[in-house]
């Protein structure tokens, strides 16, 4: 699994299964899967000003998971980023979220997730529960996770899709910073929505 940079690559595209396909008919797709972080994204979003959201992704990371399409609850995924790959559109604002009021990249570099239990809800969805370390801080979190696909891409390579939600506090964390508004409230919400779109590939 290398690293990469996500700018002007194109959008992952997988075939969608029957949505009334049980996970047990998946079983054939057991194994291991390294991400295509090529064809994938992980993003956020975060309130500014109380009246918008700033949007942004990181533009180098790594994956892999272990499916068992018989039972999912052994399924397991591990996510590894590079902080300071921190992209929102803005400069000055993604230099901002390198230092110590925000991600200090120096000291760590890293954000990393670690699943710790798999539980299938329906034909398609599933919860995944794992801890988040951000900023030296480890939480434990719940992903949303929707199976999008399966499809063989025109070089043979067997794709799994999912994408998938969550939400965190960051201050649990310990990214504090802020700033008053003379309107009342704060320039920037403690309530930070991550998304992704993954596209994997078996090892």
């Amino acid at each position: 699994m290398g690293l990469f940079n996500r700018k002007g690559t194109e959008t992952a595209s997988v075939a969608t299964l029957p949505a009334a396909a049980p996970l047990a008919d998946l079983a054939h797709l057991s194994g291991d899967y390294n991400v295509d972080t090529t064809h994938s994204r992980i993003g956020f979003s975060v309130r500014h000003a109380m009246v918008t959201n700033v949007r942004g992704e990181f533009a180098e990371w790594e994956g892999k998971l272990h499916l068992d399409g018989s039972n999912p609850a052994n399924s397991t995924a591990e996510l590894t980023i590079q902080v300071a790959s921190v992209d929102t559109g803005n400069d000055q604002r993604d230099g901002h979220l390198r230092t110590g009021d925000f991600f200090e990249v120096e000291t760590h570099p890293l954000i990393s997730f670690r699943s710790t239990g798999t539980e299938q809800l329906d034909a398609e969805t599933y919860r995944m529960t794992g801890d988040l370390t951000i900023k030296g801080t480890t939480r434990p979190v719940t992903l949303e996770l929707e199976f999008t696909g399966t499809a063989t891409d025109p070089y043979g390579l067997q794709r799994l899709g999912f994408e998938g939600r969550t939400t965190v506090d960051r201050t649990d964390f310990g990214l504090t910073y802020n700033a008053a508004l003379e309107t009342g409230g704060v320039l920037i919400g403690e309530k930070v929505k991550l998304n992704f779109d993954i596209s994997a590939v078996r090892a």
